[in-house]
């Protein structure tokens, strides 16, 4: 199957604003794209590449002053394979976990580690480990918060929204990759396309997706507690310790973001 995947991004930029963004189809799907995922912008500015600690594809530019625009639109291919499940994968020692895995098991901007421990060993402590824990844990997350685009607010951590029950799809993943990590399961945040392909269509207008990975047996395993179910067509963007280290665009200077649009949908190959 193919996805068309992109996204249109308007700002009003008093001055000249540096920018940093993250926004480029992840390198571990760049064999997918049937066409270059090439950054736009309106009016035309210089940009340049690189790739970040994370290995995420990262744009440097200077929007100038005035309505700014950034755009891109692509085809993917995809497998059209819903998310792996495989429960009686165990997870990893700490002591023979992969040394890239460690940064994954500590607390970041968004996951308390230190406030959430006990929350997690008193839900999780006595159950099984690997794959069964990291599904409970998504089970637990996915009942214990309610979804709403209103409950958004970019500032809300993990603590807060298991405290303030509710979030949207970012808080969902917070709340879970702590729990992980406590419990000694390295987990990390990802980014990107996940748009209603083979589920009913949601009415609400389509924002880039967040989900999690966890480490079990040998490599990393895609997990989603907002959704809680394995889903069709997710096109990786960029990973990270939270939303703290992928986030979509980092401006330098004042601006407002004055339309914002998405769009991730199965198309049929001419």
């Amino acid at each position: 199957m193919q996805i068309r995947v992109g996204f249109e991004m308007s700002y009003e930029c008093p001055q000249p604003t540096p920018m940093i963004l993250a926004l480029s189809v992840h390198h571990t799907r760049v064999a997918d794209l049937v066409q270059p995922d090439l950054l736009q912008t309106l009016p035309s500015v210089a940009v340049s590449t690189y790739h970040d600690m994370f290995g995420n594809l990262c744009s440097r530019l200077v929007a100038p002053r005035g309505r700014f625009t950034i755009r891109s639109d692509t085809r993917v291919h995809d497998a059209g394979l819903p998310d792996v499940v495989l429960p009686h994968l165990m997870q990893v020692p700490v002591e023979n976990l992969p040394e890239s895995a460690l940064v994954y098991l500590l607390g970041s901007r968004y996951c308390e580690t230190d406030l959430l421990s006990p929350v997690a060993w008193q839900h999780f402590g006595p159950g099984p480990g690997g794959w069964q824990q990291v599904q409970a844990i998504c089970d637990f997350v996915h009942g214990h918060i309610e979804f709403g685009y209103r409950h958004a607010r970019r500032t809300r951590t993990a603590w807060e929204a298991y405290n303030e029950r509710r979030g949207v799809c970012r808080d969902f993943a917070h709340l879970a990759i702590a729990l992980c990590r406590c419990m000694n399961i390295p987990a990390r945040y990802c980014t990107g396309y996940l748009g209603d392909i083979r589920v009913p269509p949601d009415p609400s207008p389509m924002d880039f997706a967040g989900w999690f990975e966890a480490y079990l047996g040998d490599r990393w395993y895609t997990f989603d507690a907002r959704h809680n179910t394995p889903r069709v067509g997710r096109v990786l963007v960029a990973r990270g310790r939270d939303a703290c280290d992928v986030a979509l665009a980092n401006t330098f200077g004042p601006n407002t973001l004055q339309s914002f649009k998405v769009w991730s949908d199965e198309v049929t190959p001419a």
